[in-house]
This record gives C-alpha cells, structure tokens and sequence, in this order.
C-alpha cells in the first residue's frame, strides 16, 4: 500500500478540504469509512489522512509533504502508521491480523502524537475479523485514528459502520482522471485504458497503455476470427487463461456490449418487430439471445477469478457461445 505519487487528484480536492477543517478544529473522529470504488483513489486518501495527522509542519491545516512525518506516511514506514490488507492468496481479512493490530494501537506512539491504522479494502474484514475491531472501535486509545477503506460499507456490520464517519469519494470526470494520469505517469493513450476499465485511473496508473492498446486489439482480432469461426476456442481460452485474463475479459465485455448496442438499435429503427431474436444490424450474423448469454457468462467468469476454477474450461464455454 502506497500512495505511489504526490501529484493531487483534483476530484478528492472536497473530501481532503473537510478531513484539513476537522483536523484544524480539533474535531478529527477517531475512525472514518472512505466508501470509494475500487481504483478511484480511496487508499490514496486514506494515506494523504495519515500525513494530515502525521504531519510536523504544524503552521498550515494540511500537510506540507516535505517534512519527515508526512514523507514517511506517503512511502508507509512511518512507526506509528499501521496498515492492514488482504494477505497473499487471501480473499478476506482474518481475525488475527486485526487482533495485531487493536495490540499495536494500545501502545503508546512512537514520537507522540497520533497513531493511524488504514484498513484496505475493509470490506474483505470476516465476520470474526470485525467483530474484534467493533471492539477497538468502542474503546478507541486516545490520539488513535482508524481509516477504513471500502468499496461496498453494505458488506460491513452496522454496528462498526455506525461507529465510523463516513466520507463518499466521488468519482473523478474523464478530464480529472485524464489529467491526473498524465501528471503523474506522463502522456499514453489513458482514454483508451480508462474505455476499457472505467472511471478508475489509480488502476489506470498501475497499467502499461500502450500494452493494454495493443492487448485489446489483439483480442477483438481474435473475437471477429471467433465470430466468423477461423479461430479455435480451446487454443485461445488456454493461452488466453495464462495471460491478463481480467483485462482481455474487460475487452471481451465491450466488444459484445458493442455489437448489442448495434442490434438493439436496428431493432429500434425497425418499423416492424417480428418475434425473431435475431439482430437486425447488417454486419451481425450472431443471435442477439446468444451475445446477452455470452455477456453474462464473460461477467461471471471475471467475477470469479479469484476462486479457484477452471479458467481456460470456464472461457473456452463463452468464446464458443460467440461462435456464429
């Protein structure tokens, strides 16, 4: 975890304004809920929070970034800013990691001022897991702030969010998120990245543009050779399950919303509607039943990547669903 640049993301510029009023007025909670979605920036906040606090420059009511506190807090070796994630080949947050971490924040801090815990993504927190930090929550130490970090709070109990403040992270427009890219990783092609993942530039960020051009343009090649039926489905679910399968999947979905998009609206402009499920675009020849099915199956299987299956069987099923 790390807040990786210091160029400001101009669509946080609110929430950092109400964390910098709080913290001048005394009035820091002792745990907030950062709702943001996933690669919208909201551990890059939760970090720039803990520099807030962190901060030595004590003359101005956000942080410097320059003095050792916040340095220290942006590049996460600051020793009183603990940090809690998914352990490797985890899907959740067990209850010893939170247990650590209530021990660490009874103590007393290193240079005396706060002691800060980000939890990221705190949704990924077990049942037992934030039953243990409900605990600390309710006796919180003192000059102890927690930042939970989520992308969907519903996941949490409402005991532990109840206890939290709750910050929305706003979603950034394509000119915030193209600007920030460009400031902090230089010029791409990030619109073309950002229509292939969404509005999420902080995983934007962590992407090679011009190997995401070329990785989707390979991919639609081989759609349209699978349409057509030149191209063998189990050879490239194999070599497909082996390589940036998330992101070719990610390629897959627009390439069918696409070609449902131009079906659903021939069928608009039709001055007549038969009961034929077939589209009624002239360079489709594929069932429009058949693209909302292969649709649905890409969802699924991108959903579940992170489960153990059988990811070339899984995708050789929806590329021969494509099949004309």
């Amino acid at each position: 975890m790390s807040s990786g640049t210091a160029v400001t993301p101009a669509w946080l510029s609110e929430p950092m304004r109400l964390l910098a009023a709080a913290h001048a007025a005394g009035r820091m909670p002792h745990a907030l809920l950062l709702h943001a979605a996933a690669g919208r920036g909201g551990e890059w906040l939760a970090i720039w929070t803990a520099e807030l606090v962190l901060c030595k420059a004590r003359t101005q009511p956000r942080p410097c970034g320059s003095c050792p506190g916040c340095l220290r807090a942006r590049e996460m070796r600051h020793p009183d800013l603990l940090a809690v994630g998914l352990p490797e080949e985890s899907q959740q947050i067990r209850i010893d990691e939170v247990r650590a971490l209530g021990a660490e924040l009874q103590l007393t801090s290193h240079e005396g001022g706060y002691k800060v815990a980000i939890i990221a993504p705190a949704d990924a927190l077990n049942r037992f897991a934030a039953n243990a930090l409900l605990k600390t929550l309710e006796e919180p130490p003192a000059r102890t702030l927690l930042v939970l970090v989520a992308a969907q709070p519903s996941r949490l109990p409402a005991t532990l969010r109840s206890r939290c403040q709750r910050i929305a992270v706003p979603s950034p427009s394509r000119a915030q998120a193209l600007a920030w890219l460009e400031g902090s990783r230089g010029p791409g092609p990030w619109s073309a990245v950002l229509d292939l993942i969404g509005e999420a530039p902080f995983a934007a960020a962590e992407l090679d543009p011009a190997a995401v051009a070329r990785l989707c343009e390979e991919t639609r090649r081989l759609l349209e050779e699978m349409r057509s039926g030149t191209a063998d489905p189990v050879t490239t679910a194999e070599r497909w399950a082996r390589s940036e399968l998330a992101l070719r999947l990610a390629c897959v979905e627009n390439w069918l919303t696409e070609r449902i998009r131009r079906g659903l609206g021939a069928a608009t402009d039709a001055t007549e509607l038969g009961a034929s499920a077939h589209s009624r675009s002239p360079d489709s020849v594929m069932n429009t039943r058949r693209l909302f099915a292969s649709l649905e199956g890409a969802r699924e299987l991108k959903a579940a990547l992170a489960t153990p299956i059988n990811r070339a069987l899984a995708l050789e099923s929806v590329l021969r669903s494509m099949r004309a």
